[in-house]
């Protein structure tokens, strides 16, 4: 052990003198311990540590092997297995008492989790799925929610968390939709970028991921190639990445794994190093996607052994290999004592380890009282109160019910009358059938412990209470005859078909709820690697709804789904369709409040919703070529549009205000007024979308550079002002430079991105010279609501 009194141990001195101070006591292999990872696959206190296998069938070295050099990060000790607080925060006590005991220097590991649905831990709350955040266009709501799972996360000890996801959803067919935000880089920036605060002012380190373009695979398929030429990567993929660097001050990063002209993101230096560190000015810690430097050598075959691997990701700019160690470590170390590798290349990714174990206050000693803090509040509840408490549940039910999307409605909801949703029932007898009637399951994600890690252990139960539609539409409606008939998710047998149909018939109401089951690598219809060639409905689940539909009986097709489907032809003759993507553990009863009127539908749609199911993918920020035109027999036009969605209400827009002039780096305001014109409550989303109708390249033929969630009581108006930097027009010009140009720019407001929606249309002209905003580029437009 060291002596206290060394510089690096003293937390009264500057960080970065503390890092070179114990850089330079450090032998080669201490310097490559930092770098390595271990994922102790079995969680309970005192159980050996199991090796865990990567597609290479090699094992991994194990605990003892790795932490006599020290250790940069444990991976997954809450969620690996189901444990308990107690159990867990035992078993991570007991790992770092190894690993500090093992090194020369005695310093602890960092400990990351997965948390993009909440903790990804047993029984801990399920929140809903990135989509359902995007749905909401709450960012207030979404940092509420990462700060709660956050505080939860640093009280048993974790340090990072991997998420958030800012993908932007280029094809809904990628099975990781689920785990996109939106299809607009502005709502996926500005979403992300308050869950990153959320998480980062509770103490947890926010990992943005995946850098960048994974999203943009080929075929929409899982890891595959990603074309896209430089000006998409730097207007649509970049940034959400730059917005959550510069505005959410995330501290990690982990790269795609997919290549871009060739080169994988694990090794791509112009990525990690030119584009992340030398131009965005990111300083923290770059980590990698599971077995993703691995695969530089399994998969994309840029390396001939694990020695080369590591070499080629650590000259990229990755500084650490997750989950485990075997491309770093002993392999790593050869490569630098050989020569092959340059130490100071070793010696830049330590520092930077070594720098965010400092903030973490892990080189200070005082990780023990830490642990001691943790399993006290491990033994303060029952552990479903300790990480499922109620307050977590109500707010997880809050933003289940502003993600809920009502897509149409003739009438039909809400299902009890009166303006509060409160008696009479408008149909006493309810028919609620298909897959996802009865299916608790159905209501959350991949990444969610029920569903990434509960199918391999079936003997454990779920851990919280996840109530399916059927359950939560009884309490919902007790007073209602509810019959609940079930198919398998895909619908193979005709006699389910059959049965929903007798159903539908004895019925006043139908309800069919419809969509996808998440899962892992083929084990979903939705998910990591649960890819699809088309967005029809899975299986035969159209079958099913058109049989259904044939009866006359007015039917409410529910979507619950982590991707949009093609809902033409059934839309049009469903008497409501609502849509919601894994809301979560409160889902049911969102779905079940909006159903019945007791909660107000006010979600909105974060990507397009397609037509048909071979619809061209691409989202709304389409060029005039990529809409609909006369030199193509293919019309993109979606049956709904992003931003789309209904409410128990109606709105209505004036008084469109625009500064007719401002300078190429000046702001401009855009107001209007926005009045709730029905006899109910409402929240109107008011979107503000800009066009470039000349410019020097190709621009989208709109784009969002604006929202606002506006609440409004019958009959009252509100006041709403946007104010619109010129950098919010900047794009990435011919010379590949970023520039705001001078010209006119066109304005058009309203309740979604469809023409027919942007009521309010305006312009303003840009004056002056060609710019080009620095570092200091304006990312956001600030809103302002006035209650009239």
């Amino acid at each position: 052990m060291t002596d206290a009194a060394e510089p690096w141990r003293d937390p009264s001195l500057p960080v970065a003198d503390r890092v070179a101070d114990l850089i330079a006591r450090m032998t080669v292999e201490e310097k490559a311990g930092q770098l390595s990872s271990f994922w102790a696959m079995t969680a309970a206190a005192g159980a050996p540590v199991a090796p865990m296998e990567d597609d290479s069938g090699e094992d991994a070295p194990a605990l003892d092997e790795l932490a006599k050099h020290g250790l940069g990060q444990l991976t997954r000790v809450f969620g690996t297995a189901p444990v308990s607080p107690a159990d867990g925060v035992a078993r991570l006590r007991d790992l770092q008492e190894q690993i500090s005991a093992a090194s020369r220097f005695g310093l602890p590991a960092i400990v990351h989790e997965e948390c993009l649905t909440g903790f990804m831990t047993w029984r801990a709350t399920v929140f809903p799925s990135p989509p359902a955040w995007g749905a909401s266009f709450d960012a207030e709501l979404i940092e509420e929610m990462a700060a709660a799972i956050g505080a939860n996360m640093r009280r048993l000890g974790v340090h990072q968390g991997l998420a958030p996801v800012l993908d932007v959803a280029r094809d809904p067919r990628w099975g990781r939709t689920e785990e996109c935000v939106a299809e607009d880089p502005y709502l996926v920036g500005v979403i992300g970028t308050a869950y990153v605060r959320g998480l980062e002012r509770s103490g947890i380190v926010a990992t943005l991921k995946h850098f960048a373009g994974y999203s943009s695979s080929r075929g929409a398929r899982n890891m595959a190639p990603a074309a896209m030429g430089p000006r998409e990567l730097a207007d649509v993929v970049m940034e959400p990445f730059v917005l959550a660097l510069r505005e959410g001050g995330a501290r990690s990063v982990m790269p795609s794994y997919t290549d871009m002209d060739g080169v994988p993101a694990t090794a791509d230096e112009r990525l990690l190093t030119g584009l992340l560190r030398d131009t965005l000015g990111f300083t923290g810690t770059v980590v990698a996607d599971y077995f993703g430097v691995s695969f530089l050598q399994s998969r994309h075959g840029i390396a001939g052994s694990r020695a080369e691997a590591g070499a080629a990701a650590l000259r990229a700019g990755l500084d650490v290999e997750l989950p485990t160690t075997r491309c770093y470590g002993e392999p790593l170390v050869a490569a630098v004592r050989g020569g092959a590798v340059p130490e100071d290349l070793l010696d830049r990714a330590a520092a930077r380890v070594l720098t965010m174990k400092a903030e973490l206050g892990l080189l200070d000693g005082g990780w023990r009282a830490e642990l001691d803090e943790a399993e006290r509040f491990a033994a303060t509840a029952e552990p479903e109160a300790l990480l499922d408490p109620p307050e977590h549940r109500r707010l997880a039910r809050r933003l289940a019910e502003e993600s809920v999307v009502l897509l149409a409605n003739d009438g039909v909801l809400p299902l009890r009358g009166g303006r509060d949703g409160g008696l009479p029932l408008r149909a006493r007898r309810i028919a609620l059938a298909g897959p996802l009637a009865d299916d608790p399951l159905a209501m959350t994600g991949c990444y969610s412990f029920p569903n990434h890690v509960g199918p391999q252990h079936p003997e454990a139960p779920p851990g919280v209470h996840v109530p399916s539609l059927a359950e939560a539409l009884r309490a919902e409606m007790p007073d209602a005859d509810i019959k609940v008939e079930l198919s398998s998710l895909l619908v193979e047998q005709d006699s389910d078909i059959a049965a929903a149909v007798r159903a539908a018939q004895e019925a006043e109401v139908c309800v069919l709820a419809l969509g996808d089951r998440a899962g892992l690598f083929g084990r979903g219809t939705s998910g990591e690697g649960c890819d699809t060639a088309s967005l029809a409905l899975p299986g035969r689940q159209r079958e099913l709804a058109e049989a259904v539909l044939a009866t006359g009986t007015p039917t409410v097709i529910v979507l619950i789904s982590g991707r949009p489907y093609a809902m033409g032809g059934l839309a049009e003759r469903a008497g409501a369709v609502v849509q919601a993507f894994f809301p979560g553990e409160e889902g049911g009863p969102a779905i079940a409040g909006i159903l019945s009127g007791r909660a107000e539908p006010s979600g909105r749609l974060p990507m397009n919703l397609p037509r048909h199911a071979d619809d061209p993918a691409g989202g709304h920020l389409r060029s005039r070529m990529e809409g609909p035109h006369d030199w193509s027999t293919v019309d993109p036009t979606p049956l709904y549009p992003f931003g789309h969605g209904l409410t128990w209400t109606g709105f209505s827009y004036d008084e469109l205000r625009v500064d007719p002039a401002a300078p190429t780096d000046g702001v401009v305001h855009i107001s209007l007024t926005v009045t709730n014109t029905g006899d109910r409550a409402g929240t109107e989303v008011v979107q503000l979308y800009l066009s470039d109708p000349v410019a020097s390249v190709v621009r989208p033929a709109r784009w969002l550079a604006g929202w606002a969630r506006v609440r409004l009581e019958p009959g009252r108006s509100a006041r709403v002002e946007f104010e619109v930097h010129a950098d919010r027009t900047s794009f990435t010009g011919p010379a590949m430079r970023r520039i705001v140009e001078p010209g006119v720019i066109e304005v058009a407001v309203g309740g979604s991105s469809a023409d027919e929606d942007l009521v309010l249309r305006g312009a303003f002209t840009l004056e002056g010279p060609v710019r080009e905003p620095g570092d200091d580029r304006v990312l956001t437009v600030p809103v302002h609501i006035a209650q009239l």
